[in-house]
């Protein structure tokens, strides 16, 4: 039976799994072939600009690994070296409630879940493959929230929250695509925790050009997300191991352990040590699906440097970040070190669902906490700090 606790919880990371129409039914007709829907030895694969992506192995999401299968692995480990597919266990036929709003409700009650983020799964690929074409990619986000807004809505019902995604690459195009979100009742957006692509090459976000978008989100209220996604890193392992793309469903050992917690350590050190937060102050981040583990390291290496040079900080790094940023852990991570860096009240419940690597009864996500936690802390933990960073009525 599901986990029932005695008070609402407000989950943070939440996911559908897109039709194969969710890039291509809005996209202008002028970029229809960039993404087309191709069979490879019976099976269909995703190509963007005739380029075949092994990025998510079966796109059509027909089948999909079971809520949860891989929770032991990631909580326990693998002592018995079982290969990838053995840990995925067998698939399931995506079922109506990873498709549409009102079966997700259904299945909510069912979970015990009250209130939800839900964020796409198939979108995780687009800007990366693109990031040489930056007018394709805003073509194709804005086709991806129209075809969200049409299917899922912004806001189902006050409890299911689904994020549209804001790309970067142009500033006056960001910002007019936060505008269509906003009027359409977007509670966050999602921003991809990675170099923004442009005409001349990457750059990061924290510069000054970005500041009219973070300024935007700021008088709009609502907080940005930045929720793990292809980020580009696999340019950087290709020149020590030439694996080619990234594939999150075919790891190896040497990609786990230089990328790992990288992108959005590096994604937050660009907020902060390029400036956006001190010059965006009100500006509130979600990490979600990123983990925990990456916050100790990133603030050590902050505070060494802020000790060392003072100047190039506008204000105290380590209080921007602090006042600035919410971080949803694993349930494998160490929360007691989490809290202690950030404090209770940023921390987030996110439970993954249905994502293999997430957790199959999201509320058992409150077995995972430190026992010496008290039970106003674990209501913040499991919703109401969620609601606070979105500004919405706390869970009751």
């Amino acid at each position: 039976m599901p986990t029932k606790l005695d008070f609402p919880v407000f989950d943070a990371d939440n996911h559908f799994y897109e039709t194969e129409d969710s890039l291509t039914k809005f996209l202008p007709e002028k970029y229809k072939d960039a993404i087309q829907y191709v069979q490879v030895k019976g099976r269909t694969k995703i190509a963007i600009r005739g380029v075949i992506s092994e990025y998510i192995p079966n796109p059509t999401f027909e089948k999909v690994a079971r809520p949860g299968a891989q929770e032991e692995y990631f909580a326990k480990g693998n002592p018995e070296g079982k290969s990838f597919r053995e840990l995925m266990g067998e698939p399931m036929t995506a079922i109506d409630a990873f498709r549409g709003p009102a079966a997700r409700l259904e299945l909510l009650d069912e979970l015990n879940v009250d209130r939800t983020l839900m964020f796409p799964t198939l979108a995780s690929l687009a800007e990366e493959r693109m990031k040489d074409d930056p007018l394709l990619i805003h073509a194709v986000i804005h086709a991806l929230n129209e075809w969200m807004y049409e299917t899922w809505t912004f806001n189902f019902d006050d409890r299911i929250f689904a994020t549209p995604i804001i790309s970067l690459p142009v500033v006056e195009k960001a910002i007019e695509e936060l505008e269509w979100c906003l009027e359409r009742g977007a509670k966050t957006v999602l921003v991809r925790p990675g170099p923004v692509p442009g005409f001349a090459g990457t750059r990061s976000f924290g510069l000054p050009e970005f500041d009219p978008f973070w300024q935007r989100v700021v008088e709009s209220g609502i907080p940005v997300s930045m929720h793990a996604s292809d980020s580009g890193y696999a340019d950087y392992l290709n020149t020590w191991e030439n694996a080619g793309e990234f594939t999150p469903f075919a790891p190896n050992a040497f990609r786990m352990v230089v990328q790992g917690k990288r992108p959005m350590m590096d994604a937050m050190a660009a907020l902060v040590c390029h400036g956006a937060l001190a010059r965006n102050p009100g500006l509130r981040v979600l990490s979600v699906e990123n983990g925990g583990d990456w916050v100790d390291p990133l603030l050590k290496s902050i505070s060494d440097t802020y000790k060392m040079m003072p100047q190039a900080f506008d204000g105290d790094p380590i209080a921007q970040f602090k006042e600035s940023v919410w971080v949803s852990p694993f349930h494998e991570d160490d929360f007691d070190t989490l809290i202690d860096l950030v404090g209770v009240d940023h921390v987030l419940f996110g439970s993954d669902y249905p994502h293999p690597e997430g957790l199959a009864d999201p509320c058992h996500y409150v077995d995972y906490l430190p026992p010496t936690l008290s039970d106003d802390d674990v209501r913040k933990i499991m919703g109401a700090n969620l609601a606070h960073a979105m500004r919405m009525p706390a869970p009751v």
